[in-house]
């Protein structure tokens, strides 16, 4: 078992400094063009001490932090980031433009975070300002000049040198405005204000709670708020007629990459669009922009989480021979769909069903909050993902800027991604519903040509809820080359169903609990586990910590966590579960059930066995065990398999189930009661429920571990807990409780009760477990 790792202690980040490709080089290279900042400023400013440091805290910058180009997917040689040290003030609401900037702020680290050095509280009272000066190259004479914002939370107004150039409203989507009319030849000032009510509003903030931005107990399930620039800014020049976004769908049923080249000022024009590989073109076409163009791609290299390969694509606007503007981009060719596998609903990734084993991640940091402090930071988390052998990640009601997306792609993690919710609790009026899906389209556009996203979450545990079947007939009818979840936690928290959408999805902590799939969705464990273990100089708020089931030590917690990704295996995957989620990557704030600490120095579990678990679930579905069916509609009945015990039968007796001989001299009632009728199961029919021969409409279940025999009462519960999945066994069959899996039907001294292999029950005792927990299925005693 690895020991818990401290700083500096093994490779595990140290490594991500390393090349990360051509892009990141080139795009780094380019950084700072034409740029200009107050150096003295600069030179005042200092950061905030930050509650918790991460091993890329001390290396950002102070002047151009997040270097990289910052839009992958669409990429020009000329640029300039402004990122660095703006010219910051604080007023009331609804107040102008103040006199004086006071104040000095990194962007684009929000004003909460100590990265930002202003580490302050935002409130719905508050409006931010920032503001600087640049200059523009002289060699982007005769083009259009663009500021662009990746993000800002959440209402945006810019001006550039006094004239108001636009307003955006909106958390997590890209804006950008045209200011070539507003340039003046010398030295220009842009001007920003950023109002963001968080949770006092009506739109989407995710988990963001306007809390104090000093660690203090409490928060629960919610972290400090993210006001303003939180996303990097930059210029670059265009042309008149230019691309302003490529949408790319792979279609593997006639090998070719579908290109719509979205564009302004192009009337006229036509698109050409270039997919190559290693510098060899694979496939060229041409259309007209806003249309969608085939690019052919013979035998294409899928993208896949074990082979993430990426193509190479270049697209040109022509005025007839003529090039006036070229992006590069890149794709990968991959598919993703539901259908049938061995008569079970299962999600497939290029026609093949593998499962989909990831976690929670939230994508918060304790010194920069919403923004990483670095790239290598931004892509850590996925790295750690992939060192844990998860082959996708859940990205829970936040939307990562365009670099994160470029790294789940290039490391290849599946991802869903939720659409950030609005507040909970509340139902949202008109205006923040038009707002909430005005907002999800932009965030549909601007990362669906993605090929690491493979499913759209639109609601979470009724948060904000409403129209669920109808947002989800629209994302899908919006983005129909990817899967759509109608809402996570169907079962929790008053959440309501849109009966809708390619999955259903259960949250049940820890779980795995018991996820079935319909007739027309797979099933998918949204939220599971939540094992907490408190690392000592690793925590937020000492002694303030929660989960959802605290673990004594290291081995503890390595012991149930792989304990459920293997029950997960043995149990629920048969059952028909098709992928699940963990809670979660990292600690956030006051929740301590990460796999790793809030700061990122400290990995808490065993690397090589999480790793070992999870490559063997992926596995198990790549090349599934026979399935194990038991005769539905017929009355059999179950013989012990311990040896000295195979004259005893399970058997009810006054309510309870025991095992006792049976020969054929045997009474009749002691018969009827040793025989079931094994049916469909009553809460997954991937499972089965064992009805009383003498007691129709009595089945065999678990309550408080004792097994008996009770009446149907119609609840989820008694569903559950009288539901059991087949496994294969030496000799026979065992029975996995649906609802608490990796538990068993077992007997032990003649009474029969639902053990764990290393529990710390009496009848989990670990002699004879495997034996005891092992049934024959026999002809009946009662026919």
């Amino acid at each position: 078992m690895n020991p818990v790792r401290e700083p500096g202690r093994g490779p595990w980040w140290r490594r991500l400094t390393a090349g990360t490709g051509l892009l990141a080089l080139v795009a780094t290279a380019l950084v700072g063009v034409g740029a200009h900042s107050s150096q003295a400023a600069a030179a005042a400013w200092a950061p905030k001490p930050s509650p918790m440091t991460t091993p890329w805290t001390s290396q950002v910058p102070v002047d151009k932090p997040l270097p990289e180009y910052p839009r992958p997917q669409l990429t020009r040689p000329d640029w300039a980031n402004l990122n660095g040290i703006w010219d910051f003030a604080v007023t009331g609401r609804d107040a102008g433009q103040p006199a004086a900037f006071s104040e000095q702020i990194r962007v684009p680290f929000v004003a909460e975070s100590a990265l930002s050095g202003i580490k302050r509280k935002i409130t719905e009272s508050d409006k931010l300002w920032y503001k600087r000066t640049f200059t523009v190259p002289a060699d982007w004479n005769g083009r259009r000049v663009v500021l662009n914002f990746g993000a800002s939370d959440w209402q945006s107004t810019v001006w550039v040198n006094g004239t108001q150039v636009g307003a955006h409203k909106g958390g997590f989507d890209a804006f950008s405005y045209d200011i070539t009319p507003q340039l003046n030849g010398g030295t220009n000032t842009v001007v920003v204000s950023v109002y963001d009510p968080t949770q006092t509003g009506g739109q989407a903030v995710g988990k963001q709670r306007i809390n104090d931005v000093n660690p203090h107990s409490g928060g629960g399930i919610f972290y400090t708020a993210a006001s303003g620039i939180w996303q990097t800014v930059w210029l670059e020049p265009v042309a008149a007629a230019h691309i302003t976004r490529l949408d790319m769908t792979p279609n593997l049923g006639d090998s070719t990459l579908r290109v719509k080249a979205q564009t302004a000022g192009a009337a006229g024009r036509t698109a050409r669009v270039t997919v190559s590989s290693g510098g060899t073109v694979v496939g060229t076409a041409t259309g007209t922009p806003g249309t969608e163009i085939s690019v052919p791609v013979p035998n294409p290299r899928l993208w896949n989480p074990d082979d993430p390969f990426l193509y190479d694509v270049r697209a040109e606007l022509l005025d007839q021979a003529a090039v006036v503007d070229t992006v590069g981009s890149y794709a990968g060719m991959r598919s993703i769909a539901v259908a049938k596998v061995d008569n079970v609903l299962r999600p497939v990734l290029n026609g093949k069903f593998v499962f989909q084993t990831g976690t929670l991640d939230q994508g918060y940091w304790p010194d920069g909050i919403y923004t990483a402090p670095t790239d290598a930071a931004l892509r850590s988390d996925l790295q750690a993902h992939k060192d844990l052998g998860f082959n996708m990640v859940r990205k829970h009601i936040k939307v990562e800027p365009q670099r994160w997306f470029y790294w789940a792609d290039k490391l290849g993690l599946l991802v869903w991604q939720d659409m950030p919710a609005m507040d909970t609790g509340k139902s949202p009026d008109g205006a923040a519903r038009t707002q909430w899906e005005a907002e999800y389209h932009a965030v549909i556009d601007q990362h669906r040509s993605s090929p690491s996203l493979v499913m759209w979450v639109d609601q979470n545990e009724g948060w904000g809820q409403y129209d669920q079947a109808r947002i989800a007939n629209e994302v899908k009818a919006y983005d129909p080359s990817r899967l759509v979840n109608n809402m996570s936690g169907v079962n929790c928290c008053g959440s309501v169903d849109g009966g809708n959408g390619d999955v259903i999805d259960n949250h049940v902590y820890v779980g795995p609990g018991n996820t079935a799939p319909t007739a027309t969705r797979a099933a998918v464990l949204g939220e599971f586990g939540g094992l907490g273990y408190k690392v000592p100089g690793h925590e937020w708020y000492p002694g303030g910590g929660f989960s959802y089931e605290d673990q004594a030590s290291v081995s503890a917690l390595n012991n149930r966590f792989v304990g459920l990704l293997d029950s997960i295996r043995v149990g629920q995957l048969p059952a028909g579960l098709s992928a699940s989620v963990y809670t979660e990557i990292t600690d956030v704030e006051n929740e301590v059930n990460g796999l790793l600490t809030y700061d990122r120095q400290v990995v808490k579990v065993d690397t090589a066995r999480v790793k070992a678990a999870n490559q063997a679930l992926i596995q198990a579905s790549r090349t599934p065990a026979p399935p194990v069916t038991l005769p539905t509609g017929q009355y059999k009945s179950l013989r012990v398999t311990t040896p000295g015990h195979t004259n005893k039968y399970l058997r009810h007796s006054q309510e309870l189930a025991y095992t006792a001989v049976v020969d054929g001299g045997s009474s009749t009632l002691l018969k009827n009661d040793a025989t079931w009728k094994i049916v469909t199961g009553l809460a997954n029919g991937n499972c089965y429920s064992l009805e009383s021969r003498n007691y129709p409409g009595e089945y065999l279940r678990h309550r408080d571990f004792r097994v008996r025999r009770d009446a149907d009462d119609g609840s989820a519960l008694f569903k559950a807990d009288a539901t059991w999945c087949a496994i294969a066994g030496q000799g026979g069959v065992r029975l996995s409780s649906a609802n608490l899996p990796g538990s068993y039907l077992r007997h032990i001294d003649s009474e029969v009760w639902l053990a764990s292999p290393g529990g710390g029950h009496a009848w989990d005792n670990a002699a004879t477990f495997t034996e005891d927990t092992t049934w024959a299925v026999d002809a009946p005693w009662a026919p």
